[in-house]
């Protein structure tokens, strides 16, 4: 059984800046990608930024230059350094996880999402 839990999410002023933590339990063989998703009111899910297990990371276009992704193997925990805000930022936030089991068996892993509401 593998779980991912996000923290960090809350309530900013714009310019302002928040960090999203997300944590990987369970019986976990390998963690390959991990990254970050956002969904707003009325708008699908998107793609924020993903960080591979060698540390090569990629960012949404909206998000380049103000966001920041990392990661701690030894914690298999991801995070996201959110700096200047903006209300457009506003969405909950979910954690994926491109992992092995201990089995071997391969899947992509979410977590429960943290709610980020960035005031104008």
């Amino acid at each position: 059984q593998v779980q991912l839990v996000e923290s960090g999410g809350g309530f900013m002023q714009a310019g302002g800046s928040l960090r999203l933590s997300c944590a990987a339990s369970g019986i976990i063989s390998f963690i390959n990608n991990m990254g970050w998703y956002r969904q707003a009111p009325g708008k699908q899910r998107e793609l924020v930024a993903v960080i591979t297990n060698g540390g090569s990371t990629n960012y949404a276009d909206s998000v380049k230059g103000r966001f920041t992704i990392s990661r701690d193997n030894a914690k298999n925990t991801v995070y996201l350094q959110m700096n200047s805000l903006k209300h457009e930022d506003t969405a909950i936030y979910y954690c994926n996880a491109d992992l092995r089991t201990l089995g071997g068996r391969w899947n992509d892993y979410w977590g429960q999402g943290t709610q980020v509401t960035v005031s104008s």
